[in-house]
């Protein structure tokens, strides 16, 4: 006899006859269609035929026949290890405790085969047909083959064991979890990189808020400001490369923990800092500016690992959205916090959230799938699409890299799309004031708007790509086109600023302009894991080193180029831009791998 599951004569839970549970005793018989409990057939009544015979003494209810099926010659008994050491099962699941079982199908066999079992005589009908049992949360498939057990003496007080547990042979055990535990782990893995993201965005523009009350009580100019302001970007220059080395070679789970926790000690610090004196917050800046450097090349390293390319941009744009509701966050609550608690506590508050991730973080990411002890065998299939995951890098090949043209592509395109993104983001206060004629206060709060935009069409972009690709689209074309969107879209919206009237109509192309910008997250943010799923921490660190740089000589030549001229040529600048990255993405860029 085989099943799955778990029989114990001390803790045993119910068998089921036709479709109900009933509690059971310490010895058992199960006939076809129905249960025979210590000789006693319940199948019509028995619940209460049952009630009546457990008052039985044990050794009365042992002795009592076994109750025949009315199906000629056919039956099948199930005793207790307990009560006799004739029928042995063997265990392959384990701690089962209160099982209940299903005898649905009727015995059919013949060919009767005699054979002798721990010096008993047994006679065993073959060619039994499979009867199912379930459980409660547990679903048990077995095949049951009939024993006559004749001429056997039975003494219920001995046991082979001593133990008293029926053991399985075999069988096919599936627990259903709860749906918690059922959640994708590689969805785990995508909303902790979200969650880091947005605590990225916070610690970094809650700065530009506190900024205003700290010069005002350490009597900063404009040129100090700025140079703060500045500082930033001196160490996130600094290791968007070697963070992308970092993460390749040993793993993006501890490259993009050490960022975070680097970032949040930093944050939290930068009051002390301002206290001691100027060189000492630019210096705080400056390492707060190392630890978010780090982020994304890690962040894409690790996602290239755990996501399929059927689900890479829908990811990508979750991920990517984190950094733009982390901008909303910070701007929303920093003036509260100023407000009731001084400046001080953005910096506190903000950079204590930074350990709580933490923790989630070192007990629930993996830097692979093969790392992962509690991943589940399909999903681990459905991630690795039957191929063997590769180990960790050792040497960057640099010169492979620098000599594919679609690496140059993302490098070129990147510096185009940033070159725009980042004046717009930076500028558009001012702009809201000097042309629209806003005030400060609205200025601030239209602000907002873009990056809630943002967030929005980065996923719906995300999921539009996805969907292309899963129709069968090539990944290829659809970098494309959506890359194209991102360029194409900025660029119209910027060129109708000239021509409208209100202020409502500017503010909705300024919107449309970056909502139309995010879909670049399902195009070139998406494209490094597809040319290179095991450089991609570099390609990203080079290529968003090109960013970087657009956003730091594109936000210091629109101030030169508004000293000269006017906002139209700022914005004719972007478009110039806009289009020269559309060429070379459309012209020299692929979704197929070209790095191995």
């Amino acid at each position: 006899m085989t099943m799955s599951g778990l029989i114990s004569n001390r803790n045993f839970g119910s068998f089921v006859g036709s479709g109900n549970v009933y509690r059971s005793g310490r010895d058992i018989s199960v006939q076809r269609g129905g249960v025979s409990i210590c000789g006693v057939s319940v199948a019509q009544d028995p619940f209460s035929r049952w009630q009546h015979k457990m008052h039985l003494p044990l050794e009365e209810r042992i002795r009592k026949p076994m109750q025949k099926s009315h199906y000629k010659g056919e039956h099948f008994s199930l005793v207790s290890r307990q009560s006799s050491p004739c029928l042995n099962f063997r265990l392959q699941a384990s701690g089962i405790n209160g099982c209940s079982f299903v005898s649905s199908a009727p015995y059919r066999s013949n060919n009767v085969e005699q054979r002798e079992e721990h010096g008993l005589g047994l006679s065993r009908r073959k060619h039994a047909q499979p009867a199912v049992a379930k459980a409660n949360k547990f679903r048990v498939n077995y095949k049951s083959e009939e024993y006559n057990i004749s001429e056997t003496k039975i003494d219920p007080l001995q046991s082979t064991e001593g133990t008293g547990e029926a053991i399985l042979l075999e069988g096919n055990l599936q627990q259903v979890s709860p749906w918690w535990q059922q959640f994708p782990k590689r969805w785990v893995i995508v909303l902790l990189c979200f969650s880091a993201f947005l605590l990225c965005n916070m610690d970094r523009v809650n700065m530009s808020i506190a900024i205003l009350p700290m010069s005002q009580e350490y009597n900063w100019n404009s040129a100090t400001v700025g140079l703060i302001q500045s500082s930033f970007f001196w160490g996130y220059l600094l290791t968007q490369i070697v963070g992308g080395i970092w993460a390749d070679k040993i793993g993006g789970k501890l490259v993009l923990g050490f960022g975070v926790i680097w970032w949040s000690i930093a944050t939290v610090l930068t009051p002390i800092a301002a206290k001691l004196g100027l060189p000492f917050l630019l210096i705080m800046r400056a390492f707060m500016g190392i630890g978010e450097g780090v982020a994304m090349p890690a962040m894409n390293n690790i996602l290239s690992k755990w996501i399929p390319v059927s689900e890479r941009s829908r990811s990508l744009a979750l991920v990517y959205s984190g950094m733009y509701l982390g901008s909303v966050t910070g701007l929303a609550f920093s003036p509260v916090l100023i407000q009731k608690f001084g400046w001080p506590s953005v910096f506190y508050s903000f950079g204590s959230l930074g350990s709580i991730w933490f923790v989630l973080w070192l007990s629930k990411a993996y830097s692979s799938p093969k790392e992962d002890p509690d991943l589940g065998v399909e999903e681990k299939k459905l991630i690795l699409g039957g191929n063997v995951s590769k180990e960790p890098v050792t040497v960057i090949p640099w010169k492979l890299i620098l000599s594919k043209a679609p690496v140059w592509a993302l490098i070129i395109s990147h510096f185009c799309h940033n070159w725009g993104t980042f004046i717009l983001l930076t500028w558009m206060p001012t702009y809201y004031n000097q042309v629209l004629k806003f005030n400060l206060t609205e200025s601030g709060l239209f602000c907002v708007l873009p990056w809630l935009t943002m967030a929005i069409f980065a996923n719906i972009g995300g999921w539009i790509a996805d969907t292309l690709v899963s129709k069968g689209l090539s990944i290829t074309s659809v970098r494309k086109i959506m890359q194209s969107v991102g360029f194409l879209g900025p660029a119209f919206f910027l060129t109708q600023l000239s021509h409208v009237r209100t202020p409502a109509m500017a503010v909705l192309c300024m919107a449309c302009s970056q909502g139309s910008d995010a879909f670049s997250q399902s195009g070139l943010y998406s494209n490094h894991q597809d040319i290179g799923p095991r450089y991609a921490g570099v390609l990203l660190g080079l290529s968003n080193t090109a960013g970087v740089l657009a956003g730091v000589f594109g936000t210091a030549a629109t101030g030169y180029i508004l000293q000269r001229g006017s906002w139209d040529d700022v914005f004719k600048v972007a478009v110039v831009l806009y289009i020269i990255g559309t060429l070379v993405w459309n012209i020299f860029s692929t979704g197929e791998k070209v790095l191995d």
